[in-house]
């Protein structure tokens, strides 16, 4: 563990409110750093505080405007058109989404699409928020250029994440998060800041070829040489590459096309200017259909079936989307570990703003 650092997950989490502080209101640096937070705290490291750099660079650059506020272009009783006005993608999207609920408990449902917003973090953090609730959760987001339709060498879609949760009774609620390519970008860069080579079934060069290289696929991604991330299932059709392709576009329609924002690589197409990233969300009330107590008890009897499947060879327990998160939850709910890298580049960001980050 020595490439690691010990941390109190708390410390971590106003330490990184108060930088955000600096730039954005109390409340949205707060929905920002419990958004990053339940990323790390989940095991979902790509999404943490890595990339609290990012977005402080963008507010100072001005690609991320101090907005937490979107703009409603459209409702009705259960669906909302809104305008994230370039501002931070976590509170814009929390209070769209806390808008989804509310009309969800007296329509059933509610589903939005927002345009002009930024990156937004981890999916599921929005389908979470309806679970809560107990509520059926949806969340998908489109996002920059960095995956290559089937047989492309060109990136001209987004890693594109869907995320769905139900709830259930004695099991912890189904929560799929997954992104629409074989991995997220931040994938890649965990392996570079490891130095790691990553399987050649992840990502290709400029010309298409797969690579195992993930430092030459990222300077290729944000210079936009060629190459990059292949979709869900791999390269060509033989592994069903062109069905993560699919998947990957129907994001980009719900995001892009319902809300008429910018769509592939019109996504963060402008230099200097806001990302102009878009989301699709909702929340749907469990008695739109047979009612929390029946659908709950379905999904109880049906993760129980899943998990009581015979094992391969080799394997012996039978994981469910979300399980593997929660667990993580528990663990890190006190104190978590960080990459060395990643807590010295904070540390170092801290410095900048007065601040101090302290481990264990």
């Amino acid at each position: 563990m020595s490439d690691q650092v010990k941390i109190k997950t708390e410390n971590l989490r106003q330490f990184t409110k108060m930088i955000l502080g600096n730039f954005i209101s109390e409340q949205d640096a707060r929905i920002t750093a419990d958004v990053l937070l339940a990323a790390d705290v989940r095991g979902i490291e790509s999404h943490g505080v890595a990339r609290l750099q990012r977005y402080i660079s963008g507010l100072k650059q001005g690609v991320i405007l101090p907005i937490g506020e979107a703009k409603i272009i459209k409702e009705t009783p259960v669906s909302i058109v809104a305008d994230g006005q370039g501002g931070m993608g976590q509170p814009i999207t929390c209070k769209i989404m806390e808008k989804c609920i509310e009309k969800a408990r007296t329509h059933f449902m509610c589903f939005a699409s927002i345009r002009n917003s930024n990156h937004y973090g981890i999916a599921g953090y929005y389908t979470k928020m309806a679970l809560e609730e107990n509520m059926i959760g949806i969340s998908l987001t489109n996002s920059a250029p960095l995956v290559l339709p089937t047989f492309s060498s060109e990136a001209v879609i987004g890693t594109n994440p869907i995320s769905i949760g139900i709830p259930a009774q004695k099991h912890r609620p189904f929560l799929l998060d997954m992104a629409t390519s074989t991995v997220p970008r931040g994938k890649l860069e965990v392996y570079a800041r490891k130095n790691k080579p990553m399987p050649d079934s992840w990502a290709t060069d400029e010309k298409g070829i797969p690579s195992v290289d993930p430092s030459l696929v990222l300077h290729n991604m944000v210079h936009r040489i060629g190459g990059g991330l292949l979709p869900l299932g791999g390269g060509g059709e033989l592994t069903g590459g062109h069905k993560g392709f699919g998947l990957s576009a129907v994001v980009d329609i719900f995001s892009g096309v319902l809300s008429s924002g910018k769509l592939g690589k019109d996504v963060y197409g402008e230099k200097g200017k806001p990302a102009g990233v878009c989301h699709f969300i909702g929340a749907i009330h469990p008695d739109a259909f047979c009612g929390l107590k029946e659908i709950s008890s379905n999904m109880d009897d049906y993760i129980d079936m899943l998990k009581s499947s015979r094992p391969a060879e080799g394997e012996d327990y039978i994981y469910v989307a979300g399980e593997k998160e929660y667990r993580n939850e528990e663990k890190n709910a006190q104190e978590m570990w960080l990459q060395d890298k990643v807590f010295q580049n904070l540390r170092d960001l801290g410095k900048e703003f007065g601040l101090t980050l302290p481990s264990l």
